[in-house]
């Protein structure tokens, strides 16, 4: 059944690198509770206490705002083939934005995917699993291409725009900080 562990065993690394599908949850003290589904290659394990995501353009940017405000985070895998397991990571992370020093360093373990806006780093202070046999199974059969398609036909200039009408703040008012630094 479950255990909580202060880090990352070898056995869990090798489950994150075998998943095409992660959520991430955050929140305020104050703000809507965000989950968001994610996949697209963008999960890397650096150490046992520290994971980095990229996050790519999409109609709302909650976790930027979320994470700016109060650090907290909870990443989830979910097996839907294979064993049963549930593995949930818990910690404080920082977005990176592309102005910020540490993107150009982040952002070379992931592939060049269009459309890229945040890389958030997670330090993992407290790791989960339980049984995941109430999970259905689910076959892959391949990733998604639309949003990256539309981001490559937006080009940076078109991006920029879109993160100025739609990705400045959160549900509930948080600036999200995706066009200029943190003051």
């Amino acid at each position: 059944m479950g255990q909580q562990l202060s880090e990352l065993s070898d056995k869990l690394i090798e489950f994150i690198g075998e998943q095409k599908l992660f959520f991430v949850g955050t929140a305020t003290a104050e703000s809507r509770i965000n989950v968001s589904p994610k996949g697209m290659d963008a999960f890397r394990v650096l150490n046992p206490n520290r994971v980095i995501w990229l996050n790519v353009t999409g109609s709302g940017n909650e976790t930027s705002a979320h994470v700016q405000e109060d650090g907290r985070m909870t990443v989830m895998f979910c097996a839907f083939t294979g064993k049963p397991l549930i593995l949930r990571l818990f910690g404080q992370a920082c977005v990176i934005h592309p102005y910020n020093e540490e993107w150009d360093e982040l952002f070379a373990h992931f592939p060049s995917i269009p459309g890229a806006r945040q890389v958030f780093d997670l330090n993992v202070d407290l790791v989960q699993t339980s049984c995941g046999m109430g999970v259905p199974y689910y076959d892959y059969v391949e990733e998604r291409e639309h949003l990256t398609t539309w981001a490559a036909k937006q080009g940076p200039e078109g991006l920029h725009q879109y993160w100025h009408d739609k990705n400045q703040t959160s549900l509930d008012g948080i600036p999200t900080h995706i066009l200029e630094k943190n003051r």
